[in-house]
């Protein structure tokens, strides 16, 4: 009987937890399984990040400049952060905006669309296993695209969880250590090397390389 009642117990304290989660909950929950499912045991800062809510969005669409919402009219808007992309020739670090939406990701600046990937043809996501916050997003090597684009996002975890859930591309991330291969175009491929220092820093070393503390 003790252990029957066990049971019961159990049953309805779950019961009434699930019934009680709200939407916006739930929401979080199924979000952060698939950042413990790319990052756990892989990335530094994992663990701090577990007690931070992720943001709907980083940006309101009315933060937008109308020209580019004018631009990707006809799509659901799910996502905008600030980030810094660095050019994949030089490397010139460059002030953004990235913005999600259900079918594409947009690199923004101001009011002009720099690149547009569509989910469907996107090929990765590489982030390193350091505590920086650089994405590398991998596309195809087309005509329509420049390259991959490298990106640096103050909420690193937020930002890649979002990309592979709307992108359906969880299995697509990979961490790397060390370095990484990304394509700068014209079938051309650059190399970016990832170290630990004293202070974070990006820069172009004498190899030519982009050097990631």
């Amino acid at each position: 009987t003790s252990e029957m009642l066990q049971k019961i117990c159990m049953r309805n304290l779950v019961r009434k937890y699930c019934r009680g989660v709200t939407a916006e909950r739930k929401v979080q929950l199924q979000q952060k399984v698939v950042t413990s499912a790319v990052f756990s045991g892989k990335k530094e800062g994992y663990l701090e990040s577990l007690s931070q809510p992720f943001l709907d969005t980083r940006l309101k669409e009315n933060d937008l400049n109308p020209k580019v919402l004018q631009l990707i009219r006809g799509e659901n808007i799910k996502y905008v952060t600030p980030v810094i992309k660095y050019d994949r020739n030089g490397f010139k670090a460059r002030e953004r905006l990235l913005v999600l939406t259900q079918s594409s990701a947009y690199v923004v600046e101001t009011a002009k669309i720099k690149q547009k990937i569509d989910y469907s043809t996107l090929k990765g996501i590489s982030t390193s296993n350091l505590s920086d916050g650089i994405v590398v997003i991998h596309v195809p090597e087309d005509n329509k695209q420049k390259g991959d684009v490298i990106l640096q996002c103050e909420h690193v975890f937020e930002t890649v969880t979002k990309l592979c859930i709307l992108a359906n591309k969880q299995s697509l991330v990979k961490v790397v250590k060390g370095s990484l291969r990304f394509r700068v175009g014209s079938g051309k491929e650059g190399t970016m090397v990832f170290t630990v220092g004293p202070e974070p820093q990006v820069f172009k070393d004498k190899t030519g390389q982009l050097t990631v503390v």
